[in-house]
């Protein structure tokens, strides 16, 4: 059970779409009809449902290859991933972000650049260039991961002292 909620955790933290609005941080903005429309639009070109729906189809798939102990609640964590973090369930509050963040001007500027050429070869290849920016701050961390614990003793060797 300490597995599976482990999983769970990690699976919300790595899937980008799942960081919601929250009212805490910011005021509610009312937003017109015209800049919900723009955002939608602008969601649309992004490809936003289908790129959703398969990084959850991505995620699950890679955490029972990583563990296969996982391979028994597949199932059902394709089921609880579909129901919380789908685009269906995430659209919503997705066009309310954007909506917010952009004016309608922007949200049509940037809906016009993602139809070009350009910006679909972006969409294209922007899963890539994640996981190849992931791929080089991995190895990052892990060349200096000994600097990291010369820090942390360094630091914890002069607290002994202290006391």
């Amino acid at each position: 059970m300490k597995q599976l909620l482990t999983l769970a955790t990690l699976l919300t933290c790595a899937l980008p779409l799942a960081a919601q609005p929250t009212t805490a941080s910011k005021p509610v903005v009312a937003i017109s009809a015209k800049q919900q429309q723009a955002a939608e639009e602008l969601l649309q070109v992004m490809h936003m449902e289908e790129n959703t729906n398969k990084s959850i189809d991505q995620m699950v798939t890679m955490q029972v290859q990583q563990r296969p102990d996982m391979k028994a609640v597949e199932p059902e964590l394709r089921t609880f991933m579909t129901k919380h973090m789908s685009w269906a369930t995430l659209k919503d509050d997705m066009v309310q972000l954007y909506a917010t963040e952009f004016t309608e001007k922007d949200l049509r500027s940037l809906t016009a650049f993602y139809k070009s050429p350009t910006g679909q070869k972006l969409l294209d290849k922007q899963p890539e260039l994640l996981r190849a920016t992931m791929r080089l701050g991995q190895e990052r961390l892990q060349q200096n991961i000994p600097e990291l614990q010369q820090l942390i003793e360094k630091k914890m060797q002069s607290q002994d002292s202290k006391q």
